[in-house]
């Protein structure tokens, strides 16, 4: 039986090493951890169910740079990532909330959660568009995302558990509380607020050695104190959305100034008495 190229015998997959696997690997790890994250929460165990959707993050800011380093991204691992996401950061959260507090409001309750996982869907679908290049972005605004990140979103909506684990029960987990948190943090999901992107975030060479000592205290006090000290970095994340909106604010109003500069010295030029030596200044420039 012949084997040519107009035969009918079906195609092979192409046999793939165990590295090119890693990173999609891990990627199903942390789904798991996500989903196991609703386990413990149907079983009231709280503290396990915060710390299976963390350490979902953890892994999701690790696949994509194992796939980088190995050589091994994909389309197939990009979408494998982003349905991953979906249930770490979007369903087993919003499931989590609704079974620690906002299960005390009834239909309204499950439909703030319903607003959380949509919200979340539509964060993560605008960021497959722009990864794909539409629409086209200046160059500095890569150092941002648009709206708050999906692992960051999933961790602010833990954050009034977390806080209860420190200072206990009888405030943070009333729904009255909870309800519009979650509600703001879905709105800031889809929200056009710019957020630092911190992996593409340049740190001077003289802030290299006090920012790795303060890395370490945090390891420090995040092994001895966790709850507290998550909840201090939740507090800092949130302060700086207003230097991530006045950073690319500057910067926006510094491209559109060096945008206008060319025709503004072309004008200058051509008013001189050697229109050659106007132009020749604007090339420069």
């Amino acid at each position: 039986m012949p084997y040519g190229p107009n035969s009918n015998r079906p195609r092979r997959f192409k046999a793939l090493s165990l590295s090119r696997l890693a990173p999609n690997v891990a990627t199903l790890m942390g789904m798991c951890a996500g989903l196991t994250s609703i386990r413990f929460a149907m079983q009231d165990h709280w503290e396990a169910a915060v710390t299976a959707i963390l350490i979902a993050g953890i892994i999701d800011g690790l696949d994509g740079r194992l796939a980088r380093m190995l050589n091994a991204s994909s389309r197939f691992g990009a979408e494998l990532d982003s349905l991953s996401d979906f249930v770490c950061f979007g369903v087993a959260p919003a499931l989590l909330m609704y079974f620690w507090s906002l299960h005390q409001l009834g239909p309204i309750g499950w439909a703030l959660c319903l607003l959380f996982a949509v919200c979340m869907s539509l964060r993560l679908a605008r960021f497959n568009t722009q990864m794909l290049g539409e629409p086209e972005m200046p160059t500095w605004a890569y150092r941002f995302f648009t709206g708050v990140p999906a692992p960051a979103a999933a961790a602010l909506s833990m954050w009034p558990i977390v806080l209860s684990f420190q200072f206990g029960e009888g405030i943070f987990d009333t729904p009255f509380i909870t309800a519009p948190y979650i509600v703001l943090i879905a709105v800031l999901m889809v929200s056009r607020m710019p957020t630092f992107s911190f992996k593409k975030v340049k740190i001077p060479r003289a802030w290299v050695l006090p920012l790795m000592l303060a890395f370490g205290a945090s390891v420090a006090f995040l092994v001895s104190s966790p709850w507290l000290t998550l909840s201090v970095i939740a507090g800092v994340y949130f302060a700086t959305f207003f230097f991530s909106y006045r950073s690319y604010r500057r910067m926006g109003v510094e491209q559109q100034q060096l945008e206008d500069q060319p025709d503004e010295e072309e004008d200058l030029g051509q008013s001189d008495d050697d229109p050659e030596d106007g132009l020749n200044r604007v090339h420069q420039n």
